[in-house]
């Protein structure tokens, strides 16, 4: 009876545990949400007034009167963009290095690990330089270009690990019918790794989409994105703040819907070859 209790209570503590791991990821974005329909009077008030009379003059604000609505569309433009470009070539280089025999994948895939280490500041000026020569500045191929660039490594690594848990048999199989290489990663492969190709165009879209620095330089008036956008508001004015909060949650709510759009795909991802 006793070793029957232990796993219970184990369990028990490990759900409590969890709550307040959520509890605590939660607080600032409720915090937030309360700031952005709260009136400032309201949103500083101390002790904190847990009983208001809620506006959503500040989320009108932010999307009628500031313009976030075009920002959103570039933000979601160049995402986009990024991620077609990016996952399409990351994924056919992964199954290439997936494939290699001998030390020469390894020694690529080390060689693309050293790159995204490389700090953004360092990589920011060059990629100025190049867009300024090329009159590319406040342009969507620019950001476009560069995010791939920086973001290529994360996607080649994350799609090799996938691939590397199809056995080769399976190649094997596709040549014995007839199969050439291309179909055999286009028909027989990819199918098998859809869900984790669902994986990386999420976090693919995720580091696009918050992008800050590279959009910060590279864009302008025309391609402005939604983490520039919200940057401009300081604190200076205490309506600023509840600007920002409003601005937070549009930002958010995009990247929600998508992630619960994708939930199922995205748990079959993460445990794909789990129980290999």
């Amino acid at each position: 009876m006793m070793t029957r209790r232990l796993p219970r209570l184990s369990q028990m503590l490990l759900f409590l545990a969890l709550c307040a791991f959520a509890a605590a990821m939660l607080t600032p974005v409720v915090w937030s949400l309360l700031t952005s329909i709260k009136q400032p009077i309201d949103a500083f008030a101390i002790p904190p007034k847990w009983i208001f009379t809620p506006t959503l003059d500040f989320h009108r604000a932010v999307w009628v009167d500031k313009g976030f609505a075009g920002f959103l569309f570039n933000s979601v433009v160049i995402s986009v963009c990024t991620v077609c470009l990016s996952v399409s070539i990351g994924t056919m280089a992964a199954y290439g290095l997936s494939r290699m025999r001998g030390n020469a994948a390894r020694g690529i895939l080390i060689g693309l690990l050293t790159m995204r280490m490389f700090p953004h500041m360092l990589l920011v000026i060059p990629f100025f330089m190049l867009a300024k020569f090329l009159n590319l500045i406040d342009t969507y191929p620019a950001m476009v270009l560069a995010l791939v660039a920086i973001n290529q490594p994360f996607t080649i690594w994350l799609m090799h690990s996938f691939f590397a848990d199809v056995p080769t048999e399976i190649d094997e199989a596709g040549a014995i019918d007839g199969a050439n290489e291309w179909q055999t990663f286009y028909r027989l492969v990819l199918p098998i790794v859809r869900p984790g190709l669902w994986v990386t165009a999420l976090f693919s879209l995720l580091l696009a989409y918050n992008e800050f620095l590279f959009a910060l330089v590279l864009t302008g008036p025309h391609t402005k994105t939604l983490p520039v956008a919200i940057a401009e508001y300081g604190g200076e004015d205490l309506n600023y703040w509840s600007l920002s909060a409003a601005a937070a949650i549009g930002i958010m709510l995009p990247i929600v819907a998508f992630m619960m759009f994708l939930q199922r795909h995205l748990v079959r991802g993460l445990a794909l070859g789990a129980v290999k």
